[in-house]
């Protein structure tokens, strides 16, 4: 991982969705020191957002633990690294897996998110685990200059996919599935310049809540992962070239975080054996920052 006071070279990407192949350094989404231990065997797995950032991450740990994994990307924006993401899949798949799946959509619309859930069930015939970490983020200074147009974007992408995404797969979860959203710290330390986003991820911290308790009954246990600042092509992005250098340093471990030190959070919660009395909660891997619960 990154040492103390590591600096990232200046970049910017023009576009979002970013994308992970041109980042530099790329993003640790995998760790020689991860030993997994046949955690998630047999299940089967989605994660939204899976083909780059945390999303890699966590197909590749939930991967090396045994699952069926699939997942999505924005079709036509990100084709390659969703190839990338398919082949490092297949690279490490179980013996006892299915071979992955890539899902090209625009999450952000509900017919959309039920069209992923359909190909997914029809490759696998359930769905065990979702995983919801899609997102976007615009820098912005003032919430003047927010308008209409990209705050609908903002909310469609990080938290109307979320209410699709798990209306849709609900039809096809049993007792023992699992939920897992993915916040941001930013949903506790609020962010001047991410207010849209910062809204969206206050909003799932909330959902999570509540859905926990709606869905206990069912035996589904629902949770969270509310990342600080992590290497993810959401940052290049987002961000100026400037503030790039020093991204990261303002937590107590001075650094940013890499994908891989967030990848073992998502494995915890969908384990069952590990987080069965888990439910409602969040995890915050952050790098030190103290956030109130």
């Amino acid at each position: 991982m990154a040492s103390e006071g590591h600096k990232f070279p200046p970049q910017k990407q023009p576009t979002q969705p970013g994308k992970e192949h041109v980042m530099d350094p790329p993003p640790q989404f995998t760790s020689f020191q991860y030993k997994p231990s046949n955690k998630l065997l047999g299940r089967v797995a989605l994660v939204t957002g899976g083909d780059s950032g945390i999303g890699r991450a966590v197909c590749h740990c939930f991967a090396l633990e045994g699952a069926t994994v699939a997942f999505t990307y924005v079709k036509n924006q990100e084709e390659k690294d969703a190839r990338d993401m398919l082949g490092i899949l297949r690279e490490c798949q179980a013996a006892d897996a299915k071979p992955p799946i890539a899902v090209g959509t625009d999450l952000g619309f509900d017919e959309n998110c039920k069209q992923a859930i359909d190909e997914v069930v029809a490759a696998y015939g359930r769905i065990d685990v979702l995983v919801n970490a899609a997102a976007e983020q615009h820098k912005t200074h003032s919430v003047e200059e927010i308008d209409e147009q990209r705050l609908e974007r903002v909310f469609r992408t990080n938290i109307f996919s979320q209410f699709f995404m798990v209306k849709h797969a609900l039809k096809h979860m049993k007792e023992g599935s699992s939920i897992i959203n993915t916040t941001s710290v930013v949903a506790y330390k609020g962010s001047p310049q991410l207010l849209d986003y910062a809204a969206t991820k206050g909003a799932i911290v909330a959902f999570t809540r509540g859905l926990a308790h709606q869905l206990a009954s069912r035996g589904i246990r629902v949770n969270g992962v509310v990342p600080g600042p992590i290497w993810t092509p959401l940052i290049p992005a987002s961000f100026d070239k400037e503030e790039i250098e020093s991204f990261g340093s303002e937590v107590p471990m001075k650094r940013a975080g890499q994908p891989i030190e967030v990848g073992p959070s998502y494995v915890f919660l969908a384990c069952n054996h590990c987080s069965s009395y888990f439910t409602g909660q969040i995890l915050h891997p952050n790098g030190g920052s103290i956030v109130n619960g």
